[in-house]
């Protein structure tokens, strides 16, 4: 079955697009990615993206535009990867909006911002959408949803391998050995921390807007760390919580980075914003590699997302990770912008399939689920909204 996958992250750049072919059993499938296209949001639809998703209020009219306009980002971000319409299926994460982790006594929930209708007739084909929902119905955290995929698109190997995902906010996978006592242990997963949403906007503020992001980490590298105040933002509640956890811009957003430049002006009067960034860019690093020595460490700690084009996160992160062999997922067939889009086009294939695409042992919900509704285009054959159904 050919699939576009959609994927817009939470850094809110735009819609990464992937076209591929899933077959054999959805354990251990036959995959061929055959193209990938990626659309930005246009700076103003970006912009309110972010205002909106930190809280900024918005008239009920206001919210709906905001929602078909990012649909139709969407749209041609899926005609531009595939514009022989080959897809039977595209599977889309939507546009994350806010996201709450379950507490006690309060289950989680989770927007991801989409009209699935309108995104299935603009591409003429079914769209499964909503993937979070069934796993917090089942009191998961509804995220992170790819280390299931990570693990049936890559494999295993003679250790443990680390799949990590620089995007807005860092996501971890942990995939068990093929040989060895740790083989029969579970494939896990969890948010760390921030990646790049405190860096972005950092830069964005201290370019007054000229800057959307601190290219390559050329500013940063100008700058230094405050050793001293990172080792005090390593202690802090989420980042010592034990996973199953989740997290976006609810926590590591504009107030968080507010309260973060506040503690490095008190640290030291003469900090720059060459520093601050620095620090910031560290701390993406060290979230990990602190997570990365909370159990055996990996052979291997495979990269993707945004982040990889930011040079000083990655000498950070290598610098902080020592004894892995730190490396592209690109190395692996797998593009730095195409892992999660193809995540979730491996989802809308296990979606057809009835299989199971969340993991218990990653989102801490009762069972595996069926993740993702479906959206028939409205012209067409089909049956409207389906839920997917639980699974073992």
């Amino acid at each position: 079955m050919w699939v576009v996958g959609l994927m817009s992250g939470t850094s809110a750049d735009g819609v990464d697009a992937v076209l591929a072919r899933f077959g054999g059993s959805p354990r251990h499938p036959h995959w061929r990615l055959a193209n990938a296209a990626s659309v930005p949001y246009p700076d103003p639809l970006r912009q309110r993206l972010i205002r909106y998703g930190q809280g900024q209020a918005l008239p009920a009219g206001a919210v709906l535009d905001l929602v078909e306009d990012l649909t139709e980002v969407q749209a041609e971000a899926a005609r531009r990867c595939d514009p022989q319409r080959r897809a039977e299926r595209v599977g889309c994460h939507g546009q994350t909006l806010w996201h709450r982790p379950p507490e006690p006594g309060r289950p989680g929930a989770s927007w991801q911002a989409l009209m699935g209708s309108m995104l299935a007739e603009r591409v003429g084909c079914p769209v499964i959408f909503d993937f979070r929902a069934a796993d917090l119905a089942l009191g998961g955290q509804g995220a992170p949803l790819v280390p299931a995929t990570d693990a049936a698109l890559l494999g295993r190997i003679g250790g443990w391998r680390a799949v990590l995902n620089l995007g807005g906010i860092a996501n971890l996978t942990l995939i068990p050995p093929d040989q060895g006592p740790d083989r029969r242990q579970p494939v896990r997963g969890w948010d760390c921390g921030p990646a790049n949403t405190l860096i972005d906007l950092a830069a964005h503020g201290f370019s007054e807007g000229r800057l959307r992001f601190d290219e390559e980490g050329r500013w940063a590298r100008q700058g230094r760390v405050d050793e001293r105040l990172l080792s005090t933002w390593l202690r802090e509640p989420y980042l010592c919580q034990p996973p199953p956890k989740s997290t976006g811009r609810e926590l590591f957003g504009a107030e968080d980075l507010r309260r973060r430049l506040s503690a490095l002006r008190a640290s030291n009067p003469q900090t720059t914003p060459a520093d601050a960034l620095a620090t910031l860019t560290a701390f993406s690093a060290a979230a990990v590699a602190q997570d990365l020595r909370g159990g055996t460490p990996p052979l291997e700690l495979l990269v993707a997302g945004g982040g990889t084009r930011n040079g000083f996160l990655m000498e950070q992160l290598r610098r902080r990770c020592r004894g892995m062999a730190v490396r592209p997922l690109a190395e692996r067939g797998i593009g730095d912008l195409e892992r999660e889009a193809l995540a979730f086009a491996l989802l809308a294939w296990w979606h057809a399939k009835a299989y199971p695409g969340s993991l218990p042992s990653v989102t801490g919900a009762r069972q595996g689920a069926v993740l993702g509704v479906r959206a028939n285009p409205p012209s067409g054959q089909g049956h409207g909204h389906e839920r997917g159904r639980t699974g073992a």
